[in-house]
């Protein structure tokens, strides 16, 4: 073992305390990534490349970051029976990763043909499809460091990968200013930090089944296909706006609404902090049939997202006008009121963050109960709305039609999980006491 796995592994003396620094770490970097990166390539390079580069990163490589991790990480690192062994999961990640890189090669070509695309476009875009599809590669061992019990190596790959990819990014951009030279940088950052802070730690792991399951693939497949649906679906749903603003607008306006909708990513990352860590026990009362405890902690975790979006469109209406002021100047001269003219528009997509939240936690649970069908239903029918209205609206209001959307579409979302998951729990809690009597 060399000398940087083992201080990966190191856990001090309380386990749980670096659990949650490090996912607090990791997530908290992540999500500063999406947001600081825009911001800078904007300035660095202007609107147009800005605006490409943040639909690539945050729209369509994101998609395809949702293709290679088959929306399986919450069935695996719920999986605590050992169901399947991490190389199941990791022979399934190598499967759709593969099918990430097609489909995203597949599109690009696509839209080239038709000349919605230049080629430097698709050039820029799949390279950054190619960093997503990566990062969905990675995933497949952070979820396994969960699952083991070791969600402080979760937040260490998480956090610095992410550092070491940005920071050549950056770095690259700032020497050559040419947006492919520093895409080229950065896909080659994120294949040194898998082979840095994932494979080697990963070996070193305890507890973790290197047996291959006879046909386990394609029973994975099978167990969690409803789940990649649900999960495609959903960040259709979620980035629907931004792909009616790439069809409809300029390169600029995606990269403007992109820096709008950054809160977004911090109220994911705060859910995720505080979802995250309560996830086993939540299997474990799921699974203990211990279901008022089950009822309890999801009320407790929901109480919370709900607080804090309160708190965060309050902030957001008395300081959001000031807030975007900043972000035009972080832009530099020239973009004074390109995005305070938004401000209702901000206010808009930090309430719709907050219903997302709320609806990811619904998810979740609905995860743990195993209702992938209704999980997969409700999804269907907010990808059938977001592919019927999304257009229109971002046609006739622009970007503020496009934030509304944004809301609407997760209002739905959260009122669906909701009567999904109500109706699951008190069907399973009625099927246990008529066994019992």
């Amino acid at each position: 073992m060399n000398k940087l796995t083992a201080r990966l592994l190191y856990k001090g003396g309380n386990i749980e305390r670096q659990n949650v620094l490090w996912n607090t770490a990791g997530s908290f970097c992540y999500a500063l990534a999406s947001m600081v990166l825009s911001f800078l390539v904007i300035r660095m390079i202007g609107e147009d490349q800005g605006g490409i580069f943040s639909f690539g990163f945050s729209t369509l490589g994101q998609q395809m970051f949702i293709i290679a991790y088959f929306g399986i990480r919450p069935f695996q690192i719920t999986d605590g029976k050992g169901e399947y062994s991490f190389r199941d999961y990791l022979e399934h990640r190598y499967i759709t990763c593969l099918a990430a890189l097609a489909a995203g090669c597949v599109y690009l070509t696509a839209q080239v043909s038709v000349g919605f695309y230049t080629p430097y476009k698709a050039l820029i875009l799949i390279l950054l499809v190619l960093y997503k599809v990566i990062d969905g590669y990675a995933d497949v061992y952070e979820s396994e460091f969960q699952r083991q019990g070791s969600l402080y190596l979760t937040g260490k790959s998480n956090f610095f990968r992410t550092l070491l990819s940005v920071s050549c990014f950056l770095l690259a951009l700032a020497v050559t200013r040419n947006l492919f030279a520093a895409c080229l940088t950065a896909v080659a950052a994120q294949v040194a930090g898998v082979c840095l802070f994932n494979l080697p730690v990963i070996r070193a792991v305890d507890g973790v089944s290197w047996m291959r399951g006879e046909r386990q693939t394609s029973r994975l497949f099978h167990s969690t296909a409803l789940l990649f649906l649900s999960a495609f679906l959903d960040f259709f749903v979620f980035s629907s706006a931004k792909y009616a603003i790439d069809a409809r607008l300029s390169d600029a306006a995606s990269g403007y609404f992109n820096l709008i909708f950054m809160p977004t990513s911090v109220i994911y990352m705060v859910a995720n902090f505080v979802i995250r860590p309560f996830l086993t026990k939540l299997t474990d009362l799921w699974e203990g049939k211990l279901f008022l405890g089950f009822k309890e902690q999801l009320a407790r975790i929901g109480a919370i997202i709900s607080g804090l979006t309160v708190l965060a469109v309050g902030a957001t209406l008395i300081l959001g006008r000031f807030v975007l002021g900043i972000m035009e100047a972080i832009l530099g001269d020239g973009y004074e009121g390109v995005l305070t003219v938004y401000q209702t528009a901000f206010v808009v997509i930090v309430l719709g963050g907050g219903f997302y939240a709320l609806a990811n936690l619904m998810y979740y649970a609905l995860v743990i109960m195993r209702k992938q069908k209704a999980i997969f239903i409700v999804y269907l029918l907010a990808a059938v709305t977001a592919a019927l209205i999304s257009g229109p609206i971002v046609s006739h209001w622009g970007i503020g039609g496009a934030a509304g959307c944004y809301l609407l579409l997760m209002i739905g979302l959260t009122a669906g999980f909701g009567f999904c998951m109500v109706r699951a729990y008190q069907h399973e809690k009625g099927e246990n006491r008529g066994n019992a009597g």
